[in-house]
């Protein structure tokens, strides 16, 4: 199970690439994500697009209500709809938190058990399903890189890393 925050839907759907992680994995996120992807997909940009195209699937993933707010830490770092993936990971004891917030990582890492990953690695994941061609993920990763201004980037260098 992945539990996928606001900019890691934003990432997979910019690689076109969303569709299919919601029919390879058990997706789950928040409805505090949700209206956060509705205000992204206010926007007439690219952000806004990917946006759009993450809610036209959001039947496809479970959307959990955070029923304790008082749950949720929004740090400097972590925003309200990290926060309450971060308890959305504990409630589902989810396997992965998906984000792609290269800053909030480490406080990200440090408040669940779970694994946190930046979306790229779900790329990775569906190579070793047989569900994405290396070369395929490698375009997605590039289209992500690009859409999300990645390019030279700390998170870029890092999430490089995982196709080299």
């Amino acid at each position: 199970m992945l539990v996928v925050e606001t900019s890691a839907f934003v990432s997979l759907a910019l690689g076109d690439v969303l569709g299919l992680v919601t029919a390879e994995f058990e997706v789950v996120s928040t409805e505090t994500v949700g209206d956060e992807l509705r205000e992204t997909a206010a926007y007439d940009d690219r952000h806004g697009d990917a946006a759009g195209r993450a809610l036209d699937l959001i039947d496809n993933i479970d959307m959990l209500a955070v029923a304790d707010e008082s749950e949720c830490v929004v740090t400097s770092r972590i925003d309200e709809g990290e926060a309450t993936c971060v308890v959305a990971v504990r409630e589902t004891d989810a396997g992965f938190l998906i984000t792609d917030d290269y800053r909030a990582l480490p406080e990200l890492r440090a408040a669940v058990e779970s694994r946190v990953a930046l979306s790229p690695i779900v790329l990775r994941a569906l190579v070793k399903r047989d569900a994405l061609g290396e070369e395929e993920a490698q375009t997605a990763f590039e289209t992500i890189s690009e859409g999300r201004d990645w390019l030279e980037a700390p998170i870029h260098r890092y999430a490089r890393e995982l196709f080299e």
